[in-house]
């Protein structure tokens, strides 16, 4: 059975996607990113796997039922998604939080390739899986720069892996990604937090 995990953090003002203020603000910024998550994990429970949230910060009533919790190793981004594929040993499939626009068709896994990754319009990457896992292949990527996507593809093919890559998706990082991701899923909690955040910004 594949391990499905989405690594996210806790939604606190102030620290997580700071990037959406302005124009949003911070709290704001936070109320957008708990919709993520939500929209993200709703996705994965629908799935029949072994299901990880691996977060940073304290669960709180974010991780619903059926998902094991994994705390985030310390390190930069690269190290703690090695160190979750360091410990795991079944086939497993890493996405973020960013995109709640992710469908189950997305995170389909052709059997004969070895891994997969889907890039993330900015040039990252959104998703990575490995039906071997092993961090050496992740740890040392530089990560947050427009080539990520193309340096950790070109890890994993070093490695002698088969790659796959799935969907192109757009990330959430600013504002304008944020609207545009909305409009994609307009009945999703996401979509409704974008636009309640927005509201309040046009009547301020």
């Amino acid at each position: 059975m594949t391990a499905l995990v989405v690594v996210a953090k806790a939604c606190i003002p102030g620290r997580v996607k700071t990037r959406l203020s302005p124009p949003f603000s911070l709290e704001e910024a936070a109320e957008i990113a708990a919709a993520s998550l939500a929209d993200t994990l709703a996705t994965v429970a629908s799935l029949a796997a072994r299901r990880i949230l691996y977060f940073d910060g304290e669960p709180d009533g974010t991780c619903p039922a059926g998902f094991e919790v994994i705390p985030q190793r310390q390190g930069s981004l690269d190290e703690r998604i090695a160190a979750l594929f360091d410990i795991l040993d079944e086939p497993t499939l890493l996405i973020g939080m960013d995109t709640p626009q992710v469908r189950v068709a997305d995170l389909v896994w052709p059997v004969e390739t070895d891994a997969v990754i889907g890039m993330a319009a900015d040039g990252g990457f959104w998703m990575l899986g490995m039906r071997q896992p092993c961090g050496d292949v992740v740890r040392g990527v530089p990560m947050s720069r427009a080539d990520t996507g193309a340096l950790q593809r070109a890890a994993l093919e070093r490695a002698g892996l088969s790659v796959r890559e799935a969907s192109v998706l757009r990330d959430v990082d600013e504002a304008a990604d944020a609207q545009e991701v909305a409009a994609l899923v307009p009945q999703s909690r996401f979509a409704r937090a974008v636009a309640a955040a927005s509201a309040r910004r046009s009547a301020a």
